[in-house]
Order: C-alpha cells, then sequence, then structure tokens
C-alpha cells in the first residue's frame, strides 16, 4: 500500500523559494512520482515528476525554476521552488504509480493511482 503525505508549503513573497515535501511509504521501486497543483475552479496540472532511476520532466510553465528529487531510501521526494511567481499560487500534491518504464507518463490525473492530500502554498506580490 502506498501512502504519501506532503510537507512544507507556505506563504512567501513573489521571487522567494519554498522546498516541498512528500513522505512516501511504499515505493521501492519502478514508480514514477509526481507534483500536481490546482487551484479552486481549475483542474489540477501536472508540474514535475521524476523515476526511480532519476530521470525527470517538467512542465514548460516551471522550466528552470523548480526541482523535483528524492532521497535515495525513495521516503522522501523534494519539489524545490525558485523564483515563485503569484501564478504558483495553489494546493500543491504528490503522487505515484508504479512504472518500469522510463519514458516519462503523461502529467495528467488519469495516468497516478496514488495521491497525497495536498499542501497550500501562496505567492504574494
Amino acid at each position: 500500500q502506498v501512502q504519501l503525505v506532503e510537507s512544507g508549503g507556505g506563504s512567501v513573497q513573489a521571487g522567494g523559494s519554498l522546498r516541498l515535501s512528500c513522505q512516501a511509504s511504499g515505493l521501492k521501486y519502478q514508480y514514477w512520482v509526481a507534483w500536481f497543483r490546482q487551484v479552486p475552479g481549475n483542474e489540477r496540472e501536472g508540474v514535475a515528476a521524476l523515476s526511480f532511476t532519476n530521470k525527470t520532466a517538467y512542465a514548460d510553465f516551471v522550466m528552470g525554476r523548480f526541482a523535483i528529487s528524492r532521497n535515495n531510501a525513495n521516503t522522501l521526494f523534494y519539489l524545490q521552488m525558485n523564483n515563485l511567481k503569484p501564478e504558483d499560487t495553489g494546493t500543491y500534491y504528490c503522487a505515484a504509480r508504479f512504472d518500469y518504464s522510463q519514458v516519462p507518463p503523461p502529467l495528467t490525473v488519469a495516468e497516478f493511482n496514488y495521491w497525497g492530500q495536498g499542501t497550500q502554498v501562496t505567492v504574494s506580490s
């Protein structure tokens, strides 16, 4: 059973940084872990993804600003967010799927089976 718990959200001014963490259990190998975000009234959108072999994929709107990583034990997954913008405001979710492919899956909600409860990020101008 996979369980995901996000933390690290908060309020920051534009240009600032935050690091989100996702505590994961049940992930050992052959997975993709992703971060999504959602603003009320909008669809949940994919931000970044990471494979067991450290392949990464990013949405265009965060390229060069956000970085996804993990610890060696596959128990903590991070989203380092730099140069934050007000439009980055939203609830950020950690998600996972078992997948041995090294091709990044589409960053869509339907592609991921396991979800955390989310952590709020607010960026003020």
